[in-house]
């Protein structure tokens, strides 16, 4: 009897022993988080405000991780929080682009004066207001690039709107007013505005993203043989159930479109104390950024369609996955390079970044260790350019950060 309490007890304790090892023991999820919150709290104290939350979901062919870190007292953040993605929304219109080129719908090396193959519209209204600078010059090719010199009504100054962009007047008039394509194009009409010819170097251009919105609109009608718009096209064939890999993102165009989903994060916006101090985003009208930055999604979302896409598990085919990848933007700047709506960063590999009302994201796939990863900082610093730069090299070290602590190469000396 003796006996067998004492193997009764032995067995106790071992069991008890490794139950005590396995909650002593740190998931490598908690260890990322650890990171986290090292760089969020270092990044605040650097920038002397207070940043909501660091996010991280990331791929191997091991294992998928999620790790995030927030300030006490805000809500957590989860694999499947909701967040405006920005202008990770201009991959997606370029997928889309790409997709209608594999199907013989257009072609990216057209100029957008050209017709419509097999149809007798042009890619673009033949309007006045569509009477751009350089307009029988630029190419589908240079829009996806950003190398077509399309001035950016969204981000630089447009005559008449009090030394700021048009968008942003407008937004400061009135803050649900229903944007159309053909208003953005009509400044660069009205104005003459342009950076300079098409193909002569690179320049960052939602109003380019914008154009496409419209080519893509008017490609599908016509081949639908009913009005269809940029977003139509995105649901039929890019994300919505049936898609080759259905995502739960969304592509809002309507002023009145203006909530995400619960659970979902607040943007945080830092500004100087003139200009509003800080803002928090929550409900926001995203009609001035189709094509260009209007969608949201969650991590496990993003990181899906981002995996999917760059493995040529998606809806192109490897081909045009390595065109959208390599057909580089003609660059004399030294920035990083850029190829069809798409962004290729050492560490990281292929995808896009974002920005906008508060949020920060990136996602991207690595192919060589087959790695994909997205990233959510939901606070940005706009209180000077220094600031700016900080708060996004920010984001970029938890990304570098968590690839190290799951064993693979990262590089934060690119963003120094």
């Amino acid at each position: 009897m003796k006996k067998l309490f004492s193997i009764v007890l032995l067995i106790a304790l071992v069991v008890f022993s490794c139950k005590k090892d396995k909650i002593a023991t740190p998931s490598n999820s908690e260890i990322i988080s650890d990171s986290l919150e090292v760089i969020r709290v270092n990044l605040g104290n650097e920038l002397g405000v207070v940043i909501p939350s660091i996010s991280v979901y990331i791929q191997s062919p091991e294992e998928t991780m999620f790790a995030t870190s927030s300030e006490s007292g805000m809500p957590r953040i989860t694999p499947d929080t909701y967040f405006r993605f920005a202008s990770n929304s201009k991959n997606f219109t370029s997928t889309a682009i790409l997709n209608m080129m594999e199907d013989g719908w257009l072609n990216i090396y057209d100029f957008i004066s050209d017709t419509i193959p097999g149809m007798n519209i042009s890619y673009v209204p033949s309007t006045e207001i569509w009477d751009i600078p350089h307009k029988n010059q630029i190419t589908i090719e240079q829009l996806l690039q950003h190398s077509a010199g399309v001035y950016d009504v969204d981000n630089d100054e447009v005559p008449n709107c009090d030394g700021l962009s048009y968008v942003n007047f407008t937004m400061r008039n009135n803050p649900d007013h229903q944007f159309h394509v053909d208003e953005l194009v009509e400044q660069l009409s009205t104005y003459n505005l342009s950076y300079w010819e098409p193909g002569y170097s690179h320049h960052y251009s939602n109003t380019g993203y914008s154009i496409l919105s419209e080519i893509i609109s008017r490609v599908y009608s016509e081949h639908a043989g009913s009005e269809k718009t940029f977003k139509d096209y995105l649901y039929d064939f890019v994300y919505g159930p049936g898609s080759v890999v259905p995502v739960g993102v969304n592509f809002p165009d309507l002023a009145s479109e203006q909530n995400l989903p619960d659970p979902h994060a607040l943007g945080n916006m830092y500004a100087p104390a003139n200009e509003g101090g800080h803002v928090i985003y929550d409900a926001s009208n995203m009609s001035a950024h189709v094509a260009e930055g209007n969608g949201y999604g969650t991590f496990e979302y993003l990181n899906t369609y981002v995996r999917s896409l760059m493995t040529a598990n998606n809806v192109l085919d490897s081909e045009t996955v390595k065109l959208m990848q390599t057909d580089y933007s003609p660059d004399t700047s030294g920035s990083s390079h850029y190829a069809l709506g798409c962004t290729t960063t050492p560490k990281l590999g292929f995808g896009h970044n974002g920005e906008i009302r508060g949020y920060l994201s990136i996602m991207a796939y690595d192919p060589v260790h087959e790695v994909s990863i997205v990233v959510m900082m939901n606070s940005v610093n706009y209180i000077n350019h220094d600031d700016y730069i900080t708060n996004f090299k920010g984001m970029y070290k938890a990304a570098w950060k968590a690839r190290e602590m799951m064993g693979y190469p990262g590089d934060p000396s690119l963003m120094q």
